[in-house]
């Protein structure tokens, strides 16, 4: 049943001891504002760098050429390493690869150009699977498909930046750009949730890129999804390709530089632990900055006892029972801690809202946030630690005699 009086004795307590009640909120307050801030700038720390791996699928294998380093079987170091078709179709039967594609660039000459309208782009030969690795998203037409590879079409997909720059406005599905001089029909726009590096890309299919542009079997560069495989997986799938590359283009297995494999599977789940070890650091420190407030809190509601004594000896003489002043006790520290605890984390969310409407992203530091989780989190935490603070001087004030308190001076 609520009791008007007992919250009229609360209010007037605090009221007569307004610079103290503030300093004893204060302290909590700051300690929740800062839980709140490190925490919010530990996922801005985290969402920056998983904006880096929207770019591309985090359950990729990139594989990619180098220069021998040791000698083998009578090979000199220095060999560059080319992969070619061969190298594709052999590593496509490696257990576990979901999807697959080689691709190389043409930097010569990457002048695009549609009626007037001029511009240099990427100009990427892909297999099909490469929207799968680079996660595009198509927004206009298709990305490349088996057929335009078997048939070595000349078609391309191209990012939503280079339909901008060409095509102002027009629609640009069955209209045919010049690429390096040569006309390609585009068959579909994309977007890349990454950012702006693959929009500003056009991908054609391999095989008319190696034939068009006379590289033979050339690939560059051999990227691949590997499903669900676990880190431990992933990297016996490296060490399984770099053997067969090594086998076939004569190199020393052991020789880092031949071939460069890079496991973003591993590298994401390094980053994950990381903030994952971070995250509950912070909370460490955040929680332990809450509890030096709440110390703070419990060692004022002594003082408080003591100073009111007399008072709670009188209150226990007419009958008051050990249950109403204990009670009595607690609420007054729950009311502090979690008032406080509350305009501290009303302003560090406030805070962060401000810094992620205001702050521009980068590669680093992207939108610094709290869940709702959290802010729950942190509001049962005040409570329980509200009521904590003031258990201990709730007990030493009800097991006040009133003999002795009435004789308090």
């Amino acid at each position: 049943m609520f009791d008007l009086d007992k919250w009229q004795e609360i209010y007037s307590t605090i009221n007569k001891n307004k610079l103290r009640t503030f300093l004893t909120g204060f302290s909590v307050a700051w300690g929740i504002f800062m839980l709140i801030i490190l925490l919010g700038s530990g996922y801005g720390l985290e969402n920056g760098v998983q904006k880096e791996f929207k770019g591309d699928a985090e359950n990729t294998l990139w594989v990619n050429q180098g220069t021998t380093s040791i000698s083998y079987k009578g090979y000199k170091p220095g060999r560059f390493i080319e992969f070619g078709n061969k190298d594709y179709e052999q590593i496509k039967k490696v257990e576990d690869v979901e999807f697959i594609s080689g691709n190389f660039r043409i930097w010569q000459n990457n002048t695009l150009s549609y009626k007037n309208e001029y511009g240099a782009f990427d100009i990427f030969c892909t297999h099909p699977d490469y929207g799968e690795v680079e996660k595009l998203i198509p927004v206009k037409g298709r990305f490349l498909n088996q057929v335009d590879m078997i048939e070595c079409r000349k078609v391309t997909a191209i990012g939503n930046l280079v339909e901008k720059a060409l095509f102002k406005g027009e629609d640009p599905i069955g209209k045919y750009i010049h690429v390096t001089g040569i006309p390609f029909k585009v068959i579909g726009v994309f977007e890349d949730p990454g950012g702006d590096r693959d929009v500003s890309r056009i991908y054609i299919p391999l095989s008319t890129g190696q034939m068009v542009f006379n590289r033979l079997n050339e690939i560059g560069t051999i990227a691949m999804t590997v499903g669900n495989a676990s880190v431990d997986r992933s990297n016996e799938m490296t060490e399984e390709i770099r053997k067969d590359l090594a086998q076939r283009h004569h190199f020393d297995p052991a020789d880092q530089r031949a071939v460069f494999i890079w496991n973003n599977v591993e590298n994401y789940m390094k980053f994950m632990t990381l903030f994952a070890n971070i995250r509950l650091f912070i909370w460490v420190i955040g929680i332990g900055t809450i509890i030096a407030g709440i110390v703070g809190v419990s060692n004022i509601m002594m003082i408080v006892v003591k100073e009111r004594t007399k008072e709670i000896g009188i209150r226990k003489s007419m009958g008051a029972t050990p249950g109403s002043i204990i009670s009595l006790i607690m609420l007054e520290s729950i009311l502090i801690t979690s008032f406080a605890g509350y305009l501290g984390l009303v302003l560090g969310v406030g805070l962060l809202e401000i810094v992620s409407k205001n702050l521009p992203d980068t590669d680093y530091f992207s939108k610094p946030e709290v869940n709702i989780n959290v802010a729950l989190g942190a509001t049962l935490i005040l409570i329980i630690a509200g009521a904590i603070a003031g258990f201990v001087p709730a007990r030493k004030a009800a097991a006040v005699r009133p003999v002795v308190a009435l004789r308090d001076e």
